[in-house]
């Protein structure tokens, strides 16, 4: 099954999304990250924010059940690029989700620091500055996925296919609505 023109290959059914053992009130394997000992809010093992944005390195990105190589893959990021939140880390595995909040765990090898974002507004404009009326420079359909380059409370600064422009935080996804970057 496939979602999103191709963005996200579906491989296991998990009914809406994946249920890890913790969520489901299940006792928890050995092999699950022992997450009690960590922080909510600070990544244990490489002490930045959670949850925070990444990017996908490549063009395949396999999800798994688990952090490891003998989890089940769940699903495949097909799209380079395409923006991921962080939420958990256990030694070299991320668990990652999307803008729908699909997601699982990912090798971090896979990832990169550089900040993408989705537009989730069809026909988003973007403007010469960071004002509903000033110019608008080019319009993002649905789906398209950019470059991050600046933000600040309402507005983020972005390259879309080669356009810069700004475009409201609430047509983007791949930034906290208080996250200020610059």
């Amino acid at each position: 099954m496939m979602r999103m023109a191709g963005v996200l290959a579906v491989l296991g059914v998990l009914g809406g999304g994946i249920v890890s053992a913790q969520d489901s009130g299940a006792p928890v394997p050995a092999d699950k990250p022992p997450e009690k000992q960590c922080r909510t809010d600070i990544g244990c093992v490489t002490n930045l924010p959670l949850p925070r944005f990444v990017s996908l390195k490549g063009s395949d990105g396999k999800a798994r059940r688990g952090p490891g190589l003998t989890h089940r893959i769940d699903w495949v990021f097909t799209r380079a690029g395409m923006p991921l939140r962080i939420t958990a880390e256990y030694e070299n595995w991320r668990r990652i989700e999307d803008s729908e909040g699909v997601g699982g765990w990912v090798h971090y090898s896979l990832l990169s620091g550089v900040r993408t974002v989705l537009v989730t507004l069809d026909m988003a404009e973007l403007r010469r500055s960071p004002e509903a009326s000033a110019p608008v420079v080019a319009q993002a359909e649905l789906g398209v996925i950019g470059r991050l380059l600046e933000c600040q409370p309402d507005w983020c600064r972005v390259s879309l296919e080669g356009t810069r422009g700004w475009i409201l935080k609430s047509s983007i996804w791949g930034v906290n609505a208080d996250e200020i970057v610059e």
